[in-house]
């Protein structure tokens, strides 16, 4: 316990409540680091996803960069665990697949597939609450569609 710790409220320090914004940001940003380092590919996958997606159109690109700087700080802080801690909750039941199909496509992007990111796929679609088949056919897609 820090010197903080004991003079503050530890709410001080917490963080806001996400958005579906945030919460699907955030969980694409947990798979680029879940193997403890972000690629390059990773990266370039995940800002092109997100810039993509309508939930994301209307967000001017200064309050985009912020909600990224805001999601690295907690990933750098408290790990990809932490991030998904926040960001699940978040993410509405209609966008679970959604998230899950672009977080395999992520994981995959660099072309290995680490022991770390495959426990990470695991435990998302544990922490999404999927159907365990479903989870499997959404990773046989995007396995096909990063071939080659």
């Amino acid at each position: 316990m820090s010197l903080f710790d004991d003079v503050l409220d530890d709410s001080s320090f917490a963080p806001e409540q996400f958005g579906p914004q945030e919460g699907f940001a955030g969980t694409l940003l947990a798979a680029s680091a879940c193997d403890g380092h972000i690629a390059d590919e990773e990266v370039g996958s995940l800002v092109s996803t997100l810039t993509r997606m309508k939930m994301y159109q209307h967000v001017p690109p200064h309050k985009f960069n912020s909600m990224m700087d805001r999601l690295m700080g907690i990933l750098k802080r408290g790990g990809p665990e932490k991030l998904i801690a926040s960001a699940i909750p978040a993410i509405p039941p209609e966008l679970r697949e959604t998230v899950f199909a672009n977080a395999c496509d992520i994981v995959l992007a660099d072309g290995v597939v680490e022991a770390d990111e495959k426990e990470f796929i695991d435990d998302l679609m544990i922490k999404l609450e999927m159907d365990k088949n479903r989870a499997k056919t959404i990773v046989q897609v995007m396995v096909f569609k990063n071939q080659g």
